[in-house]
């Protein structure tokens, strides 16, 4: 993890916006992509930090996540990246497991997106 990736987690948890544990568990979830092989920095990663960050936060707060009108499409795209939607489907366990935070399908189909453009990043990774 690059350092500004770090800065992103950091700026979380301190400014409050997740609880310790979430920022944890996503960089802990960051370290074991990166030891597959991923690229994961700023520019790769990114989004897929915050993203995971905010739904876990969410989900822990017990707000509701709401179902995307782009569900079916995003489930379509994701056809094509079995290795994304596998490694998204763990990710929530482990969430539900270490955090008590399930992610519903809607959230594990838009982390399987961002773990299929990671491994567009990251060369050295089989492909998703």
């Amino acid at each position: 993890m690059d350092d500004q990736l770090a800065l992103r987690i950091r700026l979380f948890r301190e400014g409050g916006q997740v609880k310790p544990e979430v920022a944890d568990f996503v960089a802990a979830e960051l370290a074991a992509l990166e030891a597959d092989g991923r690229t994961v920095t700023e520019a790769s990663a990114g989004m897929l930090t915050s993203h995971l960050m905010m739904a876990l936060t969410r989900l822990l707060d017990g707000e509701p996540i709401e179902q995307f009108l782009t569900d079916d499409q995003v489930a379509a795209e994701l056809a094509g990246h079995p290795h994304a939607v596998a490694r998204a489907r763990a990710i929530s366990a482990r969430a539900e497991q270490e955090l008590g935070a399930a992610l519903p399908d809607s959230e594990i189909n838009f982390l399987g997106m961002h773990l299929a453009v990671l491994a567009q990043h990251s060369p050295a990774a089989p492909a998703s």
